[in-house]
């Protein structure tokens, strides 16, 4: 086996038989009081998954295996003359736990060079979409299509120890994530440059060569790039994407239908669309205004006028956080060194310093603080990348690495089918009343 395979091995084993220890003696013990209401509002709060590659928490935002965003833009190899971090050297550390060499960076950057070819019958089924068909649906038909050379799927097939899963799951899993930057790629210069296509340069990092198969040489965007497929790669694994991955990787389906499901839900305006939805109604807001650099008294008029409307502030406002999302706050480092005087840009940060009192003021919202897609799609077009409907499709290629490096260790660490208890509002009024069977 490779290298981060053996390593891999090793660790998840260990871990496994720590976890059955660990059950055998505390299993019964409570983690907090289910509610009535969390029980009807999206399950918020209930701690009822175990995720290994990341943690978020409320205030101080995501951590990878104990690392804040910081800590991995400072402590994660780069490219020789770079400053973001390499989305392979996280990748390794959400896999193994500790912080990679440049040389384990390599390794996998070759790795998923090795793996990275793309049988034909996936592009013929891209090319079968109207150009009308938004990115994300070919983005998934075209990981199903991947599907035929899944090497789980193929062993199950033949009978396959339960211990070996993982090791299949792993083998998918770096198939896949070595497959898509060329399938987006595709995807992208078929859609809005003329389906005239770029080969892979074997030279390149993951994310390096994903800037340059859309058609962006130059070394800025390649380190935009670097840091986007590093900062939406994971955020614990009650998000719909990570969850819907883990769900249906619980029943044994194989990674790229597992990861296929996963970004289905991505594609949700709740979820991963919000990054297209955001730099949408920026730029609705500047048609409306007239300009494309508006006051922060134009953009207080206009916020209200959204809010007055019933609508919501696209990129505000997250199911855990309750700060500022560290994410944005990198992209917006990120901004301040490259781009200051961009006008986009500029308008996310006028944004950013009015919309927070605001939604404040309301009362009702108890998060008014940026997330992740509030800042991305600026920056996006700054380099050039102007179709918005693509950012989806770049927020599902950096999920890979976490959705995928979780669905591996669920297998490695033998996690059963979920399959949680739902009740019907008639019980749960008979359970209100004192009559009937207890909930549980």
């Amino acid at each position: 086996m490779e290298e981060i395979k053996d390593r891999f091995g090793e660790k998840s084993t260990v871990a496994a038989v720590e976890i059955k220890e660990m059950l055998k003696v505390h299993g019964e013990k409570k983690i907090g009081e289910i509610t009535l209401a969390q029980v009807y509002q999206g399950m918020r709060g209930m701690t009822g998954l175990v995720t290994e590659t990341s943690l978020l928490d409320a205030q101080e935002g995501i951590r990878f295996r104990g690392y804040s965003i910081p800590e991995l833009q400072s402590k994660l190899p780069k490219v020789e003359g770079g400053d973001e971090p390499l989305p392979e050297g996280l990748f390794y550390l959400m896999m193994i736990g500790e912080l990679p060499n440049d040389r384990d960076v390599k390794k996998i950057t070759s790795n998923w060079q090795r793996r990275s070819h793309v049988p034909s019958h996936v592009f013929d089924v891209i090319d079968a979409f109207p150009l009308s068909a938004h990115p994300m649906t070919m983005y998934v038909a075209a990981v199903m299509a991947l599907q035929t050379e899944s090497k789980f799927a193929q062993e199950y097939a033949k009978g396959m120890n339960k211990k070996d899963y993982w090791q299949y799951t792993y083998d998918d899993s770096m198939d896949l994530i070595a497959r898509l930057p060329r399938i987006a790629a595709y995807i992208y210069r078929r859609k809005y440059k003329n389906n005239e296509h770029i080969h892979p340069n074997g030279l390149l990092d993951w994310a390096g060569n994903l800037a340059y198969m859309m058609g962006y040489e130059d070394e800025s965007t390649k380190e935009l790039m670097r840091l986007y497929m590093t900062i939406h790669a994971d955020h614990e694994g009650g998000n719909v994407s990570a969850h819907t991955t883990h769900l249906v990787g619980s029943a044994l389906s194989d990674p790229y239908l597992s990861y296929a499901a996963g970004m289905n839900g991505l594609a949700g305006p709740l979820h991963g669309l919000a990054n297209q939805e955001v730099i949408k109604w920026i730029f609705e807001m500047q048609d409306a205004i007239g300009t494309e650099s508006p006051s922060k008294e134009q953009i207080v008029e206009y916020v209200k006028k959204t809010l007055g409307e019933g609508k919501v502030v696209p990129g505000y406002g997250h199911a855990v956080l309750r700060k500022t999302d560290p994410r944005f706050t990198a992209q917006m480092e990120f901004g301040k060194k490259h781009l200051p005087d961009d006008k986009l840009v500029n308008t996310v940060w006028n944004i950013y310093e009015t919309v927070p009192p605001i939604l404040e003021s309301l009362g009702k919202v108890k998060n008014p603080w940026p997330n992740v897609d509030a800042h991305s799609g600026a920056l996006l077009v700054h380099y050039g990348i102007v179709e918005y409907e693509f950012y989806t499709v770049l927020f599902a290629v950096s999920r890979a690495l976490g959705v995928l490096a979780s669905l591996t260790w669920d297998r490695a660490l033998g996690f059963p089918l979920e399959r949680p208890k739902s009740v019907t509002t008639a019980a749960v009024k008979d359970w209100i009343e004192g009559v009937g069977e207890n909930l549980i």
